[in-house]
């Protein structure tokens, strides 16, 4: 079978700025590169990839960069992997999205754009088509374990996809800070081993 992890990036400094992320593209703080450091100390000992795929945006980048060098396996980049474009609100502070930009009280419908951004069914595509692709080379060139370095949304909806769930689904999974998640896949089954596992990380590091 094979494994495939999901890793979410370290802190990066939009979390200190009560902004919204999503496309603004922060680096991580010195505590996400400290998280990234155990992270890629957990991965190399315990599940060590054949070749990590990463997010273009630096704070997953950076995230992933120190973990294949630690590793000592191939990186490959994807824009695809980078979060939900969240258009006008990147980088906006959460007061100035909620008085210019609220969201409807039920929320937006799954096929409605954020202004200049993208809709969940356009980023649940984008999620299907990477995974696909990111298994069929997985499968081509006969790795047993691969990593995909990403972000807290576009994860949730990766999870979504590999368990067949509907982009409606009132099941959403969290990931904190460095987070892992693991998978087991042939072509009858898609087993998840652990979720959002953070064990890498001592109390002071979780956020």
């Amino acid at each position: 079978m094979l494994e495939l992890l999901l890793i979410r990036h370290g802190q990066s400094e939009a979390d200190l700025l009560n902004v919204h992320e999503g496309r603004a593209d922060f680096p991580l703080t010195s505590l996400g590169r400290r998280q990234a450091g155990l992270l890629a100390e957990f991965i190399t000992e315990h599940y060590p990839p054949d070749i990590i795929w990463a997010s273009t945006l630096k704070r997953a980048y950076e995230t992933a960069v120190i973990t294949a060098d630690r590793v000592g396996c191939g990186l490959k980049t994807d824009e695809r992997l980078m979060e939900f474009n969240n258009g006008v609100l990147a980088g906006m502070s959460r007061e100035e999205a909620g008085i210019r930009y609220p969201e409807p009280p039920e929320g937006r419908k799954p096929h409605v754009r954020i202004e200049k951004g993208e809709s969940m069914l356009e980023m649940r595509f984008r999620a299907e088509t990477v995974l696909s692709e990111l298994l069929d080379d997985a499968e081509q060139k006969g790795y047993k374990r691969i990593a995909a370095v990403s972000h807290g949304g576009l994860i949730s909806m990766l999870i979504l996809a590999l368990l067949g769930l509907p982009n409606t689904s009132t099941r959403l999974f969290a990931t904190g800070d460095t987070g892992v998640h693991l998978f087991k896949l042939d072509h009858k089954r898609r087993v998840a081993m652990f979720l959002n596992s953070q064990r890498h990380l001592p109390d002071d590091f979780l956020r």
